[in-house]
């Protein structure tokens, strides 16, 4: 039996090859049985004419198709579906069981985790025309280019045999050397290679440090930031630890605050989350001291550093260390893009040591492509260039932002002096920001509520977070505009 070419279509709008479509289609319809095995497809001339391609590129497709094994060629016959296409899936003749008679998953789970407070991002949100949400990246100022280059040399043959690797407990040589030789050095810090450990993003590592803690001392006790970042104060409180939150100022975590006992303070003075203020050097070197004396740990989050386009960021509190009491959290995910989920933690050897261990346990290792990937991004130079133009677009959109919300009278609650993505903004006391965001999605416009930032249990409902990191600075006015009508 043929299959006719009306079976085929193509979105030219979709942003995607049209040979990578076509191929794509034809493999979905061969693994869900839509074609089966012994059908004929259509000529490449029939097809291509259909589909308005050229007829190469359809013959290319059933080439590269039958190298895979999902098709079959016939001299003179044409083109059949294989009969033994790979990962063929069966067909749905699974009897289906009535809801009363399926298994109670209410006794086997906890229900825990899924009622963890976090920050609610919608997954559209490129489809909101003012999205001042933070931690998103803007596709316009990304180096797409240079990105698949160094994706092409990583997967090349000279890097294919340490991607394709199975590392166990190792990183990627390559990135661990960058990191040591550009990344801590520009925070005020030299290191070894042995006191490096990479992650899948900065939660990655923030979690592995609050296990291996919490795990040699049940009820840790755990300085916060307060407002603080929520992930993070959900993973101490299921970890058992005795969560202690501290009132950020308009310097961010002041030392003189943090009580006695405790055992660990986490702390992200380069641009605190999510208010975005600068821990100065004075207050760095006394928390610093105080950590001495007292005899605790400090975990560093250092992200975000990068965005310092006011004036040069202050060295990171791991500069400051003599005795390896700071842990250093660095991460790639926010200036290059998110979803590249790639970070790394530098702390003392021994440390570093039980870490990889307990990550091999979960893991193994992260992917090694783009690790690879990401190595060669730094090291050919593309890295800086591309926080040098982040930092610029940065600079204009927070002027232009700047004057939108001192024309609309708005009250920016803190912000960075030195740059960073963004402002914490106090809305009018009754606000409640929750209702508000969802208000304004019907304007188009996306902000952050500021309740979840806060760890009380009736916590301040009218601050709210807005970014500018993923929103042009053409569009800062109008999305502002439509805030404060709505306000």
């Amino acid at each position: 039996m043929r299959i006719s070419e009306t079976q085929f279509f193509l979105d030219r709008e979709a942003g995607i090859g049209l040979q990578v479509q076509l191929r794509e289609r034809i493999a979905a319809a061969i693994l869900a049985r839509r074609f089966t095995p012994g059908q004929r497809l259509p000529s490449s001339r029939k097809l291509a004419d259909h589909l308005g391609i050229a007829r190469i590129t359809v013959s290319i497709v059933y080439q590269d198709l039958v190298a895979d094994g999902y098709l079959e060629a016939a001299p003179r016959s044409g083109f059949f579906v294989a009969d033994d296409a790979p990962d063929l899936l069966p067909a749905n003749t699974r009897p289906k069981v009535p809801a009363e008679e399926r298994l109670d998953w209410d006794g086997w789970l906890t229900g825990r985790y899924r009622r963890l407070l976090r920050v609610e991002k919608p997954l559209d949100w490129r489809a909101y025309p003012y999205p001042f949400i933070y931690g998103q990246i803007d596709p316009d100022l990304f180096p797409h280019d240079d990105w698949r280059d160094c994706a092409r040399r990583a997967l090349g043959k000279r890097d294919f045999a340490q991607v394709a690797a199975d590392a166990i407990h190792s990183d990627d040589p390559k990135l661990v050397a960058h990191i040591l030789s550009h990344g801590l050095p520009a925070r005020g810090v030299t290191a070894a290679a042995e006191e490096v450990l990479v992650t899948l993003g900065a939660q990655n590592a923030l979690w592995l440090v609050i296990q291996l803690l919490s795990a040699n001392r049940p009820r840790l006790r755990v300085v916060i930031e307060d407002p603080g970042y929520p992930e993070l104060r959900e993973a101490l409180r299921l970890s058992g630890c005795e969560i202690v939150p501290v009132a950020v100022d308009a310097d961010g975590l002041p030392p003189q605050a943090i009580p006695e006992g405790v055992d660990l303070v986490c702390v992200s003075p380069s641009h605190q989350a999510p208010t975005g203020v600068t821990m100065p050097m004075a207050r760095r070197k006394e928390l610093m001291a105080l950590a001495e004396e007292r005899n605790f740990l400090i975990l560093e989050d250092d992200y975000d550093f990068e965005m310092s386009f006011l004036k040069p960021a202050n060295p990171a509190l791991k500069s400051f260390d003599r005795r390896g009491r700071v842990i250093h959290v660095g991460s790639f995910s926010k200036s290059l893009f998110p979803g590249l989920r790639l970070g790394y933690l530098h702390a003392d050897a021994r440390f570093i040591e039980e870490a990889r261990s307990l990550r091999a346990l979960i893991m193994r290792h992260p992917p090694g492509t783009p690790q690879r990937t990401t190595a060669h991004f730094l090291a050919l130079g593309h890295y800086n260039a591309h926080v040098r133009r982040l930092r610029e677009a940065f600079r204009k959109r927070r002027a232009v932002m700047t004057d939108a919300l001192q024309t609309h009278g708005l009250r920016v609650a803190a912000a960075s002096g030195f740059g960073g993505a963004g402002f914490w903004i106090a809305g009018p006391p009754g606000l409640d920001s929750i209702e508000f965001a969802r208000d304004l999605r019907e304007d188009g416009v996306l902000i952050e509520p500021g309740t979840t930032f806060f760890a009380g249990a009736h916590p301040p409902t009218h601050f709210f977070r807005m970014a500018y990191s993923s929103i042009s600075h053409k569009k800062i006015p109008e999305g502002i505009a439509r805030l404060a009508r709505r306000l």
